[in-house]
C-alpha cells in the first residue's frame, strides 16, 4: 500500500474495501518472504501489480521511495515515467489538520473528543430469538432489524472527571457529585464537643435534604483533607476543637483558593445556601 511518509494508514478504512476485509499487518518475516526485502526499503517500482495506493499519493512528483534493496532508495520518482499510475486507489489514511472538509468548503482541524454515547447495530441477532417479525409489502414474514443507542453512565462520570480536575483530584459538578457537603471533624473520637457538633450539623443538613457526608475516621487532618479533595465533593466544612472555642468552623468550596471561617451556629443555613447557589 502506498502512503505518503507523513501519513498513517487507517486500518478500518482498509477493511471496508471489499477484497481487503481480512486485512492484517504482516510480520517482518512474512514481508521478507514475500518481497525479498526488509521493511523500510520496500517500494512500488517492480511491484506495480500488487500496488494499492492512497488518493494523496497520486498528486506526488519527484518523490523518494524504497528500492526493494536494503539501504537503498530511489529519488526523483514519478508516476507514468518510472512506474505505472496505480489503478487501485482508495482513501486509506488518517485525516490530518489542513485537509479539505468533506464538503470542500473549509479545512479540517484536529480536536480531542469524548465519547459518552454509543450506538450498536444489532441486526437480527435478538429479534430472531424473540421471534419479532413483520409482514412486508409482499405479505412475506420478515425478521425485524434492531439497533440500540444511549448514554453510558460510567462514560459520563469519566468524561466529567477528565474535564474537571486539578492536581489534588476530582472537582465534581454538584449535579453528579456523590455528596454535596463533606463534614470533616478533627478528633471526632477524641473530643465529645467536636463529635456532638458534627453529628448535629449532619442531622440538620440531612433533614434539609442536603446530601451530606460525615468523615468519622480516626485519621490525621492532612489525610482527611487530601481525601476530600481527591473525591471532589463541592463543599467542605471542618469542625475542630480550636474553632469551636471561638464558635466557628472552616468552610472551603472545592474550587476556592482559600478557606473562610463561618459561625458554627449559622453553618447549616450557610451550607444550604451554598448548595442552592450551585
Amino acid at each position: 500500500m502506498l502512503l505518503r511518509g507523513d501519513h498513517q494508514l487507517n486500518e478500518t478504512k482498509v477493511r471496508k474495501i471489499p477484497f481487503l476485509v481480512d486485512f492484517e499487518l504482516a510480520s517482518e518475516e512474512r514481508i521478507i518472504t514475500e518481497t525479498g526485502c526488509k521493511p523500510g526499503y520496500i517500494g512500488p517500482i517492480g511491484l506495480e501489480k500488487y500496488v494499492i495506493a492512497d488518493q494523496s499519493v497520486l498528486s506526488m512528483s519527484n518523490f523518494v521511495c524504497g528500492a526493494n534493496e536494503e539501504n537503498f532508495h530511489f529519488t526523483q520518482v514519478n508516476f507514468g515515467q518510472d512506474l505505472k499510475v496505480p489503478n487501485r486507489v482508495f482513501d486509506l489514511r488518517n485525516v490530518v489538520a489542513g485537509d479539505l472538509s468533506p464538503d470542500g468548503k473549509g479545512k479540517l482541524e484536529i480536536c480531542r473528543g469524548i465519547e459518552v454515547g454509543h450506538i450498536f447495530q444489532l441486526r437480527t441477532k435478538y429479534s430472531e430469538k424473540m421471534k419479532a417479525t413483520f409482514l412486508d409489502d409482499a405479505g412475506q414474514i420478515k425478521v425485524m432489524e434492531m439497533g440500540c443507542y444511549g448514554i453510558g453512565v460510567s462514560r459520563v462520570v469519566a468524561a466529567a472527571i477528565e474535564q474537571n480536575h486539578d492536581t489534588a483530584g476530582i472537582i465534581f459538578s454538584p449535579t453528579i457529585a456523590p455528596f454535596e457537603v463533606a463534614i470533616v471533624p478533627i478528633g471526632y473520637h477524641k473530643n465529645q464537643s467536636v463529635q456532638q457538633t458534627a453529628d448535629q450539623l449532619y442531622q440538620a443538613l440531612s433533614q434539609a435534604g442536603v446530601e451530606v457526608f460525615l468523615d468519622d475516621r480516626d485519621e490525621r487532618p492532612g489525610v482527611m483533607f487530601a481525601d476530600m479533595e481527591l473525591i471532589g465533593i463541592p463543599h467542605r466544612i471542618v469542625i475542630g476543637e480550636r474553632g469551636l472555642k471561638e464558635g466557628a468552623a472552616e468552610y472551603r468550596g472545592r474550587r476556592d483558593q482559600a478557606a473562610q471561617m463561618i459561625p458554627i451556629a449559622e453553618a447549616a443555613h450557610f451550607l444550604r445556601a451554598k448548595v442552592c447557589e450551585t
